[in-house]
């Protein structure tokens, strides 16, 4: 089942990291900086589909649920949009290639090595202009995003970290008074690994109008899905 194909991929991976003694995240950069056009975002994009689809399997969002991403952007077209989990800065770029002129995406990463691997990939892909970086817990970075960031609230919000962080923070969101009326919340992974507890929050909360999105585990025939949440103030 699922738990056997990612547990195989898991124990590839740790082999591989040993053999090659650089990790996973370094591998994906490493193939994007010596096969994508540079400053092209899409082909960074489809580089790192092409590696993660045929090599070595990877959590970013992916080619398919990508496109809800896209089209869920399009339809918000964000001034301020936040990413919570951006890992190697695949979906980063994503949003980013999609915002208008003078948006920006802040994006929130927990793990330092993630961290610089995706700023490469932001700065490579050209979009480093739209995106800024933000290191450290996405619990101690949202309080600080009115203060320190000058956000007054955000039009778009990705989910896509730790998921037992996803109903904390979407409540921590709340409390900071960072959601507007008609913030837009998309949230992945919410059937592999899973976020029951957050699916229950957000579609028992008369705050939110929730839309389900069925789709794939990334890069696999394992079904997953994303949940959209709206804002009602």
């Amino acid at each position: 089942g699922t738990a056997a194909l990612i547990w195989n991929e898991i124990i590839r991976e740790k082999i591989t990291n040993f053999i090659m003694n650089q990790s996973k995240e370094q591998r994906i950069l490493n193939f994007v900086l010596q096969n994508a056009v540079q400053g092209d975002p899409c082909s960074v994009l489809d580089t790192i589909d092409k590696y993660c689809s045929q090599k070595e399997w990877a959590m970013n969002v992916g080619d398919e649920k990508g496109l809800i991403l896209d089209k869920t952007v399009e339809e918000v077209n964000p001034s301020v949009a936040l990413e919570l989990g951006t890992y190697c800065g695949y979906s980063a770029v994503r949003i980013a290639r999609l915002l208008k002129a003078g948006a920006h995406l802040l994006t929130v990463e927990f793990n330092p090595e993630f961290a610089a691997i995706a700023k490469q990939m932001i700065q490579f892909a050209g979009v480093q202009d739209k995106v800024k970086l933000l290191e450290g817990p996405s619990e101690e970075i949202i309080p600080q995003l009115k203060k320190k960031y000058e956000v007054d609230t955000l039009d778009f919000v990705f989910l896509d970290h730790w998921k037992d962080r996803y109903t904390p923070d979407t409540i921590l969101l709340q409390e900071c008074n960072l959601l507007r009326k008609g913030s837009v919340l998309l949230a992945d992974n919410i059937i592999v690994p899973g976020a029951p507890e957050f699916l229950n929050y957000i579609r028992n909360n008369p705050r939110f109008q929730c839309t389900n999105y069925p789709s794939h585990l990334e890069y696999m025939k394992v079904e997953d899905a994303m949940e959209k949440a709206v804002f009602l103030g």
